[in-house]
């Protein structure tokens, strides 16, 4: 299980459109932000990550989301 803190890689900044919960979108750049414990995963990981709390749980490709209404979607670029 991943437990990088992706902070200290990447600066984030929330996609400014409005995004409905039921579609969140995907993207080499585009990570979810879990609004309850603060943990970000990849939108497209491919290796085992999840937030603490386990609103957010992705492997292969994909990603879980227990309550989209609880996430953020965030750009992520290099610092």
């Amino acid at each position: 299980m991943s437990t990088v803190d992706m902070r200290k890689i990447y600066k984030f900044h929330p996609l400014e459109q409005k995004i409905d919960p039921g579609k969140l979108p995907t993207g080499g750049d585009l990570y979810y932000e879990c609004q309850e414990c603060n943990g970000i995963v990849s939108s497209v990981t491919f290796i085992k990550a999840a937030c603490q709390c386990g609103n957010l749980n992705g492997n292969k490709g994909t990603v879980v989301v227990r309550d989209s209404t609880r996430v953020t979607v965030v750009r992520g670029k290099l610092k």
